[in-house]
């Protein structure tokens, strides 16, 4: 049996990287997915490719970091498809690298308003329905970058540290409502935004040997199958908890 069999799904950025990858993968277990993405062309792209495959999905655009957009996204998930009981807090981006001193405070107050304060939108809005509903299973993208420094990355790690001081502070104020909440935290995953930093060069094995002790980069199914894991009753006794799929990385 299907393991979202009838469940309804949102999740953001899901145009591209492990967001798409994870759209796909709970659709093809039988959830109806919102799509929700700030470019409107790929969050189409992925619902097409969803419902070609004879699933069931709508793209709704989105800008996670503003309150209007997130109350929207919700909306139209609810009219379209459903009040959702499952929420994935994907959105994110890599932002501007530079040492503390060195970065600007635009660049650190929009990687905190998409990669933290979006995260805590889609909770405020969704958590009302996942209430009424009875129930339901949130999953944060975190990052280990929340959990080890990282040189240049001030406004990264702080908004990743914070996704996992939110994650916990909710699944301790909803599991009374039977609603968990956890956070993903990944590490080297090829994704546009991994190449992106790459300036499009290709993945350096000595750079890899120092990132993963599995000597290669994750892939974004390999995300995708643990928010599946969250998503599903299978994970019905984990919340609270920052489940760390690096390949090794904080390890070694």
């Amino acid at each position: 049996m299907a393991k979202l069999a009838d469940k309804i799904a949102l999740i953001t950025g899901a145009g591209s990287g492990m967001g798409k990858a994870t759209a796909l993968m709970f659709a093809s277990e039988g959830a109806s997915v919102a799509v929700v993405d700030i470019n409107e062309a790929d969050a189409a792209a992925t619902a097409d490719e969803i419902t070609r495959a004879g699933g069931k999905a709508v793209a709704v655009r989105a800008d996670v970091s503003k309150a209007t957009d997130a109350q929207a996204m919700v909306a139209a998930t609810v009219r379209r498809l459903g009040p959702p009981t499952i929420l994935f807090n994907n959105a994110g981006i890599e932002g501007e690298s530079g040492f503390t001193a060195n970065m600007t405070e635009e660049a650190f107050d929009r990687v905190i308003a998409i990669n933290l304060r979006g995260v805590f939108l889609g909770m405020k809005y969704v958590l009302p329905h996942m209430v009424q509903a009875g129930g339901g299973s949130i999953i944060n993208q975190a990052s280990i970058a929340g959990m080890v420094a990282v040189r240049g990355g001030a406004a990264y790690c702080a908004a990743k540290a914070g996704v996992i001081a939110l994650t916990r502070v909710a699944a301790l104020e909803y599991a009374r409502y039977n609603i968990r909440v956890n956070c993903i935290c990944p590490g080297g995953i090829e994704t546009p935004m991994a190449k992106r930093i790459r300036r499009g060069a290709e993945p350096d094995p000595k750079a890899i040997s120092r990132i993963s002790v599995l000597g290669r980069m994750g892939r974004p199914e390999e995300i995708a199958k643990t928010a599946l894991f969250l998503a599903s009753d299978d994970s019905s006794f984990a919340t609270g908890a920052p489940f760390v799929i690096d390949g090794g990385w904080t390890i070694s």
